[in-house]
């Protein structure tokens, strides 16, 4: 009888002891992953802590659900990084605007803050949905606009970003986009025909949405957006008092534009780009691209430096 007490007490001490490591262990690692940070806005994290999101290959998040393939963004932080979900508010003042600014009507997914491995805060990224497709845009500390996330789908993250027929196959630079002035829907002819007959039509695309998008020229360059069906979106003049375009091939445009281009819209494509002039003299670059299924007109000066840039589609 002394002996059965004995290793019932034996047995209770080691259930005591092991009960208080395990809850030892849970207070380490619960301290260890939501450890409070402090940046240059302030505290990083709801309720002040580090809620660090699992990354995938190459750095990537998951940004949506497609109905083949979850769609992520990649390349959000260095190696060794930390993506931290936080609340909107805890975004740079100047990050909402751009989104308003640049993306009118985006619907907000998820707010991350970018750390380092010493857990600094290098920077932000915002996922977000326009006209139904996801876009990751990274932004810098103080909350300036960087560069549009590269999108792959999942069999991709490790490869070159893109397969023969999927979402983003349009990188294999065969797939064109361009349609002749004469093959656009009469009810688009027409429109231009009521609403600004002084346009000349000079180059037309399709987008993977079947929406329309026509370059025109009158006192300027105006990108023009139509729906699939042929009605009237929006009018953008790109740039002033320029009536001669001429088009340059991807290679042909000058190395700083070709930089920025690569740096701030990863993997994109190119639908064309043309050099802007008057009277002889070049006063700057329109380049349209599309970049994860986004089409965009950048825009730079003479002097090839950045003067603007925008979501035509």
């Amino acid at each position: 009888m002394i002996v059965k007490q004995w290793f019932i007490k034996i047995i209770m001490k080691r259930k005591i002891i092991t009960s208080a490591i395990a809850v030892l262990f849970a207070v380490f690692m619960l301290s260890s992953c939501q450890k409070s940070l402090t940046g240059p806005n302030g505290v990083m994290g709801a309720n002040n802590q580090v809620h660090a999101v699992a990354l995938g290959p190459n750095q990537s998040l998951a940004v949506a659900a497609a109905a083949t393939d979850t769609i992520y963004v990649v390349n959000t932080c260095q190696q060794g990084g930390v993506v931290d979900s936080i609340a909107v508010n805890l975004l740079p003042a100047p990050v909402v605007p751009y989104l308003t600014t640049n993306y009118p009507g985006y619907n907000l997914k998820g707010a991350y803050s970018v750390l380092n491995s010493s857990k600094v805060v290098q920077g932000y990224v915002v996922v977000i949905t326009y006209n139904s497709k996801p876009v990751g845009l990274a932004f810098d500390a103080n909350g300036t606009f960087k560069n549009v996330l590269e999108q792959r789908e999942k069999r991709d993250l490790l490869g070159i970003g893109w397969h023969e027929g999927g979402r983003f196959d349009d990188r294999d630079g065969h797939h064109q986009d361009t349609l002749a002035i004469s093959a656009l829907p009469g009810v688009i002819k027409s429109y231009f025909s009521s609403h600004y007959p002084s346009d000349t039509l000079q180059h037309a695309f399709v987008n993977r949405d079947s929406s329309y998008l026509v370059v025109s020229a009158d006192a300027g360059i105006f990108l023009n957006t139509f729906t699939q069906t042929g009605s009237f979106v929006k009018r953008v003049q790109v740039y002033p008092h320029v009536k001669m375009i001429m088009s340059v091939t991807q290679a042909g445009l000058p190395g700083s534009i070709q930089t920025y281009l690569s740096t701030t819209y990863p993997a994109y494509v190119l639908s064309n780009a043309w050099e802007l002039n008057l009277n002889g003299t070049i006063k700057g670059y329109l380049v349209l691209i599309n970049a994860n299924n986004i089409r965009y007109a950048v825009i730079f000066d003479g002097s090839c430096n950045f003067a603007a840039g925008f979501v035509v589609r």
